[in-house]
């Protein structure tokens, strides 16, 4: 921390402007596009029900009924805002997230300094500050913002960590800071489990290295215990108010004995790679119509698949109700489908997946068509999508060369493999949304600013 402050000391006209950049950024966000989606609002309703009764739950008509649908994390941060400002204040929440994404920029900067050096601390300041596809999520009152601001401070701690390991010094401090970002990040989004994975990894491998294997040991068991330490008394509650076990969410945010459409969703996993799928298709069933002409050619295998899927659509848009035998019938569909080409199930339609949600231009909060690509369409959104995309594109290459130049050990294999890990589980996810990705950007900036550093000798590589 001393050198950081040393940092901002010497450098304090350039963090000072470029802070306000920062913040002006996502204000400008906040006050020109707001994004309440149906997700903010069941967050919204279990934080005023919360306050209001005392019940970490939904309402049900007119009644309100206790829920294990979502982590209690995001809804007790909407409860706090609420409880100061007023309840349905969600431009409150957007102000405090706009100012908590600005504070995330000096958590990268610090991360840099460890790894790189004071220039790349600079640098990443200022990529993360102009970086509008975290910016933008400060106006979505969402898990974005705090799940990418835990991870960041989770990675920073845990690469402190093991850098004192190291050095033959303990830090058992850090570790217990690491766990602590880690268990927040947890109970915002129940995919911020996959931090425990590299840094387990991590001080396994430094178990087989010349290291004080006590302090290790030490480390990873206060690590762990602080990092899991919060679901408990969570899983306590889910079992004596539901009588199950259930450490996390859902996967489909469910509530016990809520009908989920498993065939339905099989189905969908075998074709689906793309957002613009998901807003068309995933989220209109049950309720909507389900718009046989936008399923694309992917979609089918045969022409007697293809009569008969159109047949099960129109069974649904009778009644737009998904039933359990017409659930079946898509489930059976799916496993023909699997078992006719395992491959692209399991491995190419996966790593479509990742490649979607990570090179798609990221206007999914903005005023842009979903199918942007539509040139004659709307030809101003086409450009603003490419470049938007260019961008973003500018970002993951500088991202890649940066790794190259420095690599970074054990340190650069922790950050990387986050990376890696978090993008394989989401290409098991049916549903590719490019925000998913965003809690790697703080990976991706550190790196990122690396490509503007020469290497040289670097205190981290002992």
């Amino acid at each position: 921390m001393k050198d950081l402050f040393n940092l901002l000391r010497r450098n304090w006209l350039f963090f000072l402007l470029t802070t306000i950049a920062a913040l002006a950024l996502r204000l400008f966000f906040v006050f020109k596009f707001p994004h309440l989606s149906g997700d903010s609002f069941i967050y919204g309703d279990i934080a005023k029900n919360l306050l209001n009764h005392g019940i970490y739950g939904v309402h049900d008509n007119s009644l309100v009924r206790p829920t294990l649908m979502r982590l209690p994390g995001y809804p007790a941060f909407l409860a706090a805002i609420f409880a100061i400002f007023g309840q349905e204040h969600y431009r409150a929440v957007m102000v405090v997230q706009a100012l908590i994404d600005t504070n995330l920029c000096l958590v990268i900067s610090a991360l840099a300094l460890e790894l790189v050096g004071t220039k790349a601390a600079k640098i990443a300041y200022l990529l993360a500050a102009l970086c509008p596809f975290t910016a933008m999520y400060s106006a979505a009152v969402l898990a974005e913002t705090l799940a990418i601001f835990c991870t960041a401070h989770a990675l920073y701690y845990g690469v402190r960590g093991l850098k004192a390991l190291r050095s033959a010094t303990s830090g058992l401090e850090l570790w217990f800071f690491a766990g602590f970002w880690t268990a927040i990040a947890i109970l915002l989004r129940p995919d911020g489990a996959i931090l425990l994975v590299p840094f387990a990894a991590a001080l396994l491998g430094l178990l087989f290295m010349n290291t004080d294997r006590p302090k290790v040991v030490t480390a990873g068991v206060l690590y762990a215990i602080v990092a899991l330490a919060p679901l408990v008394p969570w899983t306590i509650r889910n079992w004596r108010t539901f009588h199950m076990f259930q450490p996390l969410a859902p996967r489909y945010a469910n509530d016990p004995g809520e009908f989920v459409p498993h065939g339905f969703n099989h189905w969908v996993k075998t074709w689906m790679v793309d957002t613009v799928s998901v807003e068309e298709i995933y989220w209109s069933v049950p309720g909507e119509p389900l718009e046989f002409q936008l399923l694309p050619e992917r979609a089918f295998d045969s022409r007697l698949e293809y009569d008969a899927t159109q047949g099960m659509a129109d069974d649904y848009n009778k009644d737009l109700f998904l039933t359990p035998q017409l659930d079946g019938q898509f489930d059976h569909m799916a496993r023909e489908r699997v078992a006719h080409n395992p491959f692209r199930y399991y491995v190419w339609l996966p790593a479509l997946r990742i490649a979607d949600m990570w090179l798609r231009p990221r206007t999914e909060l903005l005023p842009i068509e979903s199918r942007w690509w539509e040139f004659e369409a709307h030809e101003g959104e086409t450009v603003f999508a490419v470049a938007w995309a260019l961008l973003n594109l500018f970002y993951l290459v500088a991202a890649w060369r940066g790794f190259v130049e420095w690599r970074l050990g054990i340190y650069g294999a922790v950050l990387i493999g986050f990376v890696v890990l978090r993008s394989i589980f989401l290409g098991t996810l049916e549903n590719p949304e490019p925000r998913y990705v965003l809690e790697c950007y703080p990976v991706v900036l550190v790196f990122a600013a690396g490509a503007f550093v020469r290497r040289g000798a670097s205190p981290w590589n002992t």
